[in-house]
């Protein structure tokens, strides 16, 4: 099932305010069957509830943050996944796959039962594509026109890391992103795994993830 935009439908107001109020998914009327609706760009992005395989990628990454923690009780992040996020600075509204916040965040968070995270909240954010929205996740293609991808808004809103997991099955792999350049919108590259490789996030995070499971995409 491929994303949908609806950029040219006529709302009673813009695609992020709708969204921020939490009626943009009501308003189409879309599914309770874990279909997501986000903003990307100004555009509104609706993806299918992602498979089981990609379910288990996070499960994988947020693992591995629990068990630094089980490890040593002083260990500072924690790992939410499919929160809200409010980039006011753009205009844009995101339900990344998962987060990491400092425990501090988390804590204060959870008391005030918050509806969204925002980016100055976030140490890292992750992402696993899917077939449906590969192209919303990476880094912007160049040629004619240049759209904004969740890449270059994560980068643009200030987000310190930004670890992109690839089920492309010519290219399959994951990449950590860093060093945010919020005029330009980019990352820079700061380490790239195969599948089958150990995912090591250094410094501030000192956790590792083990790939061995992770496959491609089917299609």
């Amino acid at each position: 099932m491929p994303v949908i935009a609806f950029a040219q439908l006529l709302l009673p107001d813009s695609p992020y305010a709708m969204w921020v109020r939490g009626e943009l998914e009501e308003y189409l009327r879309l599914p309770d069957d874990g279909t997501r609706v986000e903003v990307v760009g100004g555009d509104i992005v609706v993806s299918p509830a992602p498979v089981y395989a990609h379910a288990g990628i996070l499960s994988d990454i947020q693992r591995g943050f629990e068990r630094a923690w089980f490890v040593d009780a002083g260990f500072q992040w924690r790992a939410v996944q499919a929160v809200n996020l409010d980039l006011l600075e753009i205009g844009d509204g995101y339900v990344p796959d998962l987060v990491v916040v400092q425990k501090d965040v988390d804590a204060e968070k959870r008391a005030d039962d918050v509806l969204h995270l925002h980016p100055h909240d976030l140490a890292l954010v992750v992402e696993v594509t899917s077939s449906s929205n590969d192209r919303h996740d990476r880094r912007p293609m160049f040629g004619r026109q240049i759209k904004p991808t969740k890449w270059s808004g994560y980068a643009r809103t200030g987000v310190p890391y930004y670890l992109l997991v690839d089920r492309d099955p010519r290219q399959p792999g994951a990449t950590l992103f860093g060093a945010p350049d919020k005029a330009k919108g980019t990352y820079e590259s700061l380490g790239e795994w195969k599948f089958g490789e150990s995912v090591r996030l250094s410094e501030p995070f000192g956790v590792e993830i083990g790939t061995d499971a992770w496959k491609p995409c089917n299609d």
